[in-house]
């Protein structure tokens, strides 16, 4: 009979002949799916932190963004007033000028609005698949 010392510590054989309990089965088979869960939740606080970081970084340079582009909106609205003021009077260019801004500002509404509706909630896939592969592979060798 061969033994072999596990990680842990403890020894367990694996000669011919050597036959376990069923409690020992249970109980072995009961602390590796609990490993393998702590293992898989494990995955999934590595994997949302990375999203996490990475949607934090993402939304500081959009919020950057946004900031910069405000500016240029404001240069590009007055450039597009002064520029109708040559033909109408300033006070009219501004109205039509605010006026194509609302325009543009409740399509941009909508389309986000509906992006924001087809949007995923944020979850681990890849732990979940990963936890449901297991859980699949744990019951096709429990029917065996």
């Amino acid at each position: 009979m061969s033994t072999m010392q596990r990680m842990d510590g403890h020894k367990h054989g694996h000669g011919p002949g050597e036959e376990h309990s069923v409690g020992e089965l249970v109980a072995r088979a009961t602390a590796q799916m609990s490993q393998l869960m702590k293992e898989e939740l494990q995955l999934a606080k590595m994997e949302m932190a990375e999203k996490g970081k990475r949607a934090g970084m993402g939304g500081g340079m959009l919020g950057g963004a946004g900031v910069v582009a405000l500016y240029a909106v404001g240069a590009g609205v007055t450039a597009a007033i002064a520029g109708l003021s040559v033909v109408w009077p300033v006070w009219l260019s501004a109205l039509v000028i605010m006026a194509v801004l609302f325009l543009v500002a409740g399509v941009l509404a909508a389309l986000g609005r509906q992006q924001m509706r087809r949007a995923a909630p944020a979850k681990p896939e890849r732990a979940l698949r990963g936890m449901h592969d297991d859980l699949d592979e744990i019951r096709g060798r429990v029917r065996r």
